[in-house]
């Protein structure tokens, strides 16, 4: 198969044709209509993950049709059009038998654990417990975003975040998963607040719903504070930087709630408790979201409720995804951008 490889953590990414993935007796090989190119395979490639090794294919969350089935698999036949989310349970576990496979300490991850979905195939573990049935209403391009980043703020946003009508959310980074928070946040009737130093990120994510959109400086808090009438109810860091996340926390009211999606890099940084203690603030990880929980966000996707198709911006072929995959976020434009590995680039996925 053909497929986006690199050779050493911060090396050169090519098209190489490379031996097709074996198919798991668990689980199943995906041929791959349309994958994301996501900021996490930024930290893969980048050597932040002791999970990874080289050389590595990246790409953690597309749309596809099952090419083959393993032996074990009973759910699941060749043509059935699926996606998955970006942590793969191991399908037998205390988590994923409560349906929290996202935390499963058995978990793999394609672009990570092994070869991933910047590829014409890609292998899933645990097809079972992990594949995902898609509509035929909802589209390549928006399912291929739901895997990592419109999933994993959907459970920030609801789950975690406990988002409820008429709260103000504060959004840090309006990237893929930034713009994706907003768009949930309107849909829960919240109003959020969308902070980031890109003036074209910040236009996306007005026209994604943010009520207010901000730049970054000194006085981004005070601002926050000031136009929310005392702080926001929950602050979401989308970009994964200390700096944001002392942000995000002095950006709450009091009882806030902090969720920390976005990956770091680097020493944990220092976190304000005192504050932490003083108003009672919850700090929150959110890592994606289980198969389990994908039929409430599909429902809300082919509804329109939700919209994921508004915030691609971009569809490339494998030559262009090579030359952009880990270039400055800056390069790609603000929004999502899919690899199409058949050189198909739009339409719904029928």
């Amino acid at each position: 198969m053909k497929a986006l490889r690199y050779h050493r953590f911060g090396g050169p990414v090519a098209v190489e044709t490379v031996p097709d993935p074996r198919v798991p007796r668990d689980g199943a090989v995906v041929r791959v209509a349309a994958s994301g190119l996501c900021r996490s395979d930024w930290h893969a490639w980048s050597g932040h993950d002791d999970t990874v090794s080289v050389p590595q294919i990246p790409g953690h969350e597309f749309v596809g049709r099952v090419e083959a089935v393993g032996a074990n698999v009973r759910n699941w036949s060749v043509g059935d059009r699926v996606t998955a989310p970006f942590v793969n349970g191991c399908g037998s576990c205390e988590w994923c038998r409560d349906g929290n496979a996202q935390v499963c300490p058995d978990q793999t991850q394609p672009g990570f654990t092994h070869w991933g979905s910047h590829a014409e195939l890609v292998a899933v573990r645990a097809a079972d417990t992990n594949l995902v049935a898609v509509p035929p209403t909802v589209s390549d391009a928006a399912a291929a975003s739901l895997g990592c980043r419109f999933a994993t703020a959907y459970r920030a946003v609801s789950a975690r975040g406990r988002v409820r009508a008429g709260e103000w959310v504060a959004v840090f980074g309006a990237g893929g998963v930034g713009l994706s928070a907003i768009m949930i946040a309107v849909a829960l009737g919240a109003r959020p607040i969308a902070i980031d130093r890109s003036t074209e990120a910040l236009a996306l994510a007005a026209k994604a719903g943010a009520e207010h959109v901000l730049g970054v400086s000194d006085s981004t808090v005070s601002e926050i504070v000031e136009l929310t009438g005392g702080g926001a109810h929950v602050a979401v860091d989308a970009v994964g930087a200390a700096p944001v996340i002392d942000m995000g926390i002095r950006s709450l009211r009091r009882r806030g709630r902090h969720v920390q999606i976005g990956l770091l890099a680097g020493p944990p940084p220092a976190i304000p408790l005192d504050r932490v203690l003083a108003w009672e603030l919850d700090v929150l990880g959110s890592h994606g979201m289980a198969a389990s929980d994908y039929p409430e966000l599909l429902d809300l996707v082919e509804r329109t409720v939700l919209r994921p198709d508004d915030l691609v911006t971009r569809a490339v072929g494998m030559d262009e995804a090579a030359q952009l995959v880990f270039a400055e976020d800056a390069a790609r434009g603000s929004g999502i951008t899919v690899l199409c590995p058949q050189g198909d680039h739009d339409g719904p996925g029928t």
